[in-house]
C-alpha cells in the first residue's frame, strides 16, 4: 500500500471518528440497491450509479451470462474482508504490504429447489483464506484477524442474524 493510500485511510478514519463524536446519527448510512428481471432468471441490479448483472448456470435455469447471487456473496465478503482488513491495519499500526482473498461455499440445492425443507438454501459452509504480506509478526496479524472478524460488515451478516422484512407489492388490475 502507497503512503498516500495510508494516511488516506487515516484521514478517512479521523473525520468519521469527528463526525460521530459531534453527533451519533452521522454513524447511520444507508445503502440502496434495486433489481429489473430479464430472461429466465436473469437480472440488471442497480447500485447507485453502477450496475450488475445477475445469473445462473443452465443447471438453475439460467444462461450464465454472469455471476450467480452466491458468487457474488463471495465477492462481497472478500471484498469486505480486503477493506476491513486495510482500515484496521491502519488503525492497529500493522503494516500490511499485500491482501489476497479467496472463498469457496458449499451449497446443496435440494434447500433451494425445496426438494428437502431441512436443508437450508444457503451455504452450508464458507471458507475464506486470506494472505496477508508484510514485515510483522504472526501473532500481530493474527490481532489483525481477530480485529477485522469483529467489525468486517458482511461477515457480521453471515454470522448473525439480520432481520429482513419484504413486502410484495402487486400491480395488477384487481388493485
Amino acid at each position: 500500500m502507497t503512503t498516500a493510500s495510508v494516511s488516506h485511510l487515516a484521514s478517512v478514519i479521523g473525520a468519521s471518528r469527528d463526525a460521530v463524536s459531534e453527533d451519533s446519527a452521522n454513524a447511520h448510512v444507508v445503502f440502496r440497491a434495486s433489481a429489473q428481471a430479464h430472461d429466465a432468471v436473469a437480472s440488471t441490479v442497480t447500485l447507485g450509479k453502477y450496475s450488475v448483472e445477475v445469473d445462473e448456470p443452465p443447471a438453475l435455469g439460467g444462461d450464465n451470462s454472469a455471476a450467480n447471487p452466491v458468487e457474488y456473496y463471495l465477492a462481497s465478503l472478500l471484498s469486505c474482508q480486503v477493506v476491513t482488513y486495510r482500515f484496521w491495519a491502519e488503525k492497529l499500526g500493522v503494516r500490511v504490504d499485500d491482501i489476497s482473498a479467496r472463498a469457496e461455499g458449499d451449497l446443496d440445492v435440494r434447500g433451494f429447489f425445496g426438494f428437502d425443507d431441512a436443508v437450508r438454501a444457503g451455504f452450508g459452509e464458507v471458507r475464506v483464506v486470506v494472505t496477508l504480506t508484510g514485515p510483522e509478526s504472526r501473532e500481530r496479524y493474527l490481532e489483525l484477524q481477530e480485529a477485522v472478524d469483529a467489525h468486517c460488515p458482511v461477515l457480521d451478516l453471515t454470522r448473525n442474524q439480520t432481520p429482513v422484512r419484504t413486502v410484495v407489492e402487486t400491480l395488477t388490475g384487481e388493485n
